[in-house]
């Protein structure tokens, strides 16, 4: 069990460090867009979109690790004072609202992602950059999230049933 929540770990840890050098890339086109709009007149057609779907790529990814790392929020006025076996019997108790969020977000993301892809979607915009591979993202990063979230809850068991790890 250790190694198959450790691979998820490595999976979700690994993901997210890639995604994370979308935001480079982001400010690269902003900044891009910035000075072709106000210093040469030229604004492009591409940057807006572009910058939308790469963000949304990073969060979409990148959430996966968050919860890896234990960064998505809580009522920390209420969590923070708990005891970490405490910690442990909310995030049980919480993990059903969770598990039927992501199974809902994974089947309509799915269905979107893959009618976009059978019909080869196009945005409508004068760029018509292809919607499908980032659409697809959203079945994808669901998927991930909720491998994490079940990693999360196996440690929460462990640590009910007094596991040190």
């Amino acid at each position: 069990m250790r190694k198959l929540l450790a691979r998820i770990d490595s999976l979700s840890d690994h993901i997210g460090r890639a995604v994370a050098y979308l935001i480079p890339i982001l400010a690269l086109v902003e900044v891009y867009e910035v000075v072709a709009r106000y210093v040469f007149n030229a604004p492009t057609i591409w940057a807006c979109e572009l910058s939308s779907m790469l963000f949304g790529v990073f969060i979409l990814l990148g959430g996966a690790y968050t919860l890896h790392l234990g960064g998505h929020v809580n009522m920390d006025i209420v969590y923070n004072r708990l005891s970490v076996r405490g910690r442990a019997i909310m995030s049980i108790c919480t993990f059903p609202l969770f598990l039927v969020f992501m199974g809902v977000l994974l089947w309509k993301g799915w269905e979107m992602a893959w009618r976009s892809l059978s019909l080869v979607e196009h945005d409508s915009t004068q760029w018509g950059p292809p919607l499908y591979p980032f659409k697809l993202m959203l079945p994808l990063g669901a998927l991930l999230l909720l491998l994490q979230g079940v990693a999360k809850l196996a440690r929460d068991i462990g640590t009910l049933m007094g596991d040190e790890d």
